[in-house]
């Protein structure tokens, strides 16, 4: 986000007529410093960045552990927000907002060191404009969950197509200008999100690229700002690139016996919750949306824990959506019925290709448990790898399998959207061997290569097509179908989904060249056309209609999709 500030004395503004004040929506965010002065006015524009800065009057040995800032901000409505600031090196601590209502804000601070004049019981205003800028985010706000519970919509009510990439260790491990340009090849893409992760990670348990460690200590943690700070500018360039930040805040792979390669298990719980917000804190006025923890086993007892901890994080104030990135197969949705914070679910349904793993995917909890209370968005937020050798036949898995997890995904239970993973990407590889974590996992190509695999680059057509239509409207609707060849082998199975209404219906076709649809499922007057996910390409239908089923045939071998639509 930029930081672009401007000021205005209340006498300036009492002087400056309403069209020359919407000049200053074009700002992208405001700085301010703390002053006294209640002449002196900072204009954000709505969904930007409001900063503040203080400068402590108390050194303290370890500051996150010493003493606590919070701020809240109060709109023009009356409506009250409490964010935490944090701190940010030497004497130095800053507060980040992001303002959603247009009109005069107040803000106060007060600090568990009461004492401490430089943080505590300070006041100030500043005015929110209308919103501005070039990025999704500036135009349309954050995202949120959608009112219907299924999707994702930014601020103002534009759909979200969830298309995010888990490139977990690039913002760790690249250099500026290699994340540009990755993000530049995801955005011509059109992925519009990126998962990664913020702390050390168990792929390098040394720190980051420069060998840095985000934190030290296991019963009393220590940040390291620095650290931090290169995260800043990679989370900002996301943004800039019109890419949500998905970060994870708490990896929590393994049993928790190296704290800083596996903090999410080791730290205990105050520490995590600590660490967690010191994250929130540093990246809530960001386009994000969290991973409280990932990779872990969260079932059973263990959920206590996250509960718990993610309670202390998020509670009851407003927060971008949360959610949890369990282990392959890993189902948690009984587990987390009453955690109130847990936005949307997430899964992962792992690197497997048997029929025991397709068989989950297609027709398992995913399918299954989406019309259970509470009703929350589903993702898989790790399908197959693209290139990672297979867990069951030991060969490199292709963008058909890729193709085929990613379909069934989002056409299995209500459209939201959907993760996609390239093995040389996640772990920021040089191609010359596995991951160290990873040993039987394949030599990845390098990372830059690994952008332009043919499932990565057929992304963009997941995203054209769904972007087309009102995905938010989809259901699944197995019974569309009077055939299902996946009841005979788990690979054929034929994934459809339609709206409630009955005007739109999407089917994909992983192998087979026949589709029978069950006739009175199909709109009067319909109009039909298929879909190829590798060109994306239309392609004329040619059908053959009788009163019991339809037969679709499509164009030639390979998957296919079929869109179906009608009067509504």
């Amino acid at each position: 986000m930029n930081k672009t500030f401007f000021r205005i004395t209340l006498s300036d503004l009492n002087r400056t007529i309403p069209g020359l004040l919407l000049l200053v929506v074009f700002l992208a965010g405001g700085c301010a410093t703390v002053s006294n002065s209640p002449e002196q006015l900072t204009l954000v524009p709505k969904w930007g960045r409001f900063e503040l800065n203080f400068r402590s009057s108390t050194s303290y040995g370890n500051p996150i552990q010493d003493t606590e800032l919070r701020v809240v901000f109060t709109a023009p409505s009356g409506k009250s927000r409490l964010i935490y600031g944090f701190w940010d090196g030497d004497r130095t601590w800053k507060v980040r907002f992001a303002p959603n209502e247009v009109g005069k804000w107040h803000y106060s601070t007060s600090c568990f060191d009461s004492a401490n004049e430089g943080l505590n019981n300070h006041s100030g205003t500043f005015l929110c404009t209308a919103a501005s800028g070039k990025t999704v985010f500036e135009r349309h706000g954050p995202i949120r969950v959608a009112r219907d519970q299924r999707h994702f919509e930014h601020e103002d009510g534009t759909p979200f197509f969830w298309l995010a990439d888990t490139a977990w260790n690039g913002p760790l491990m690249s250099t500026r200008t290699d994340w540009n340009y990755y993000l530049s090849r995801r955005k011509l893409q059109r992925f519009t999100a990126v998962q990664w992760v913020t702390t050390q990670w168990r792929a390098a348990p040394e720190g980051d690229r420069l060998g840095q460690l985000a934190f030290t200590g296991q019963d009393r943690i220590a940040v390291n700002p620095e650290f931090f700070q290169r995260l800043d500018e990679k989370l900002d360039a996301m943004n800039q690139a019109d890419l949500l930040g998905m970060p994870v805040l708490l990896w929590a792979i393994g049993g928790g016996s190296k704290p800083q390669v596996n903090p999410g298990y080791s730290l205990q719980e105050d520490q995590a919750v600590r660490l967690a917000r010191y994250m929130v804190a540093r990246w809530g006025s960001n386009a994000v949306a969290w991973f409280l923890a990932g990779d872990g086993d969260y079932r059973g007892v263990k959920a206590e824990r996250w509960k718990r901890i993610g309670q202390a994080v998020f509670g009851d104030e407003p927060h971008a959506p949360v959610t949890m990135h369990p282990g392959g197969m890993h189902w948690i949705q009984r587990e987390f019925t009453d955690a109130t914070w847990l936005d949307f679910l997430g899964y992962q349904s792992g690197h497997g290709d048997d029929a025991r793993t397709l068989t989950w995917m297609n027709s398992g909890p995913p399918a299954s448990g989406w019309n259970l209370d509470p009703i929350r968005p589903f993702i898989n937020l790790e399908p197959p790898y693209e290139n990672h050798v297979a867990y069951q036949s030991k060969t490199p898995i292709s963008a058909h399998t890729v193709r085929r997890a990613v379909y069934w995904s989002l056409l299995n239970s209500p459209t939201a959207g959907v993760s996609y993973g390239g093995h040389g990407v996640w772990g920021w590889d040089d191609g010359a061997t596995p991951p160290t974590d990873h040993q039987n996992s394949g030599i990845p190509l390098p990372w830059k290569q690994a952008l332009e695999m043919p499932g990565a680059t057929q992304m963009t057509h997941v995203s054209s097509f769904f972007k087309a239509i009102d995905f938010w409207r989809l259901r699944p609707a197995p019974e569309v179908l009077a055939v299902q060849p996946g009841n005979e082998d788990p690979k054929r199975h034929i994934a459809a989904a339609r709206s409630k209404e009955g005007d739109l219906l999407v089917v994909y076709v992983p192998e087979d060249h026949e589709l029978s649809i069950v006739s009175r499922a199909l709109p009067k007057n319909f109009s039909a056309s298929w879909y190829n996910p590798r060109t994306g390409q239309p392609e004329q239908v040619s059908a053959v209609v009788n009163q019991r089923a339809t037969q679709f045939t499509t164009p030639s071998e390979g998957d296919w999709l079929l869109l179906v639509t009608g009067p509504r």
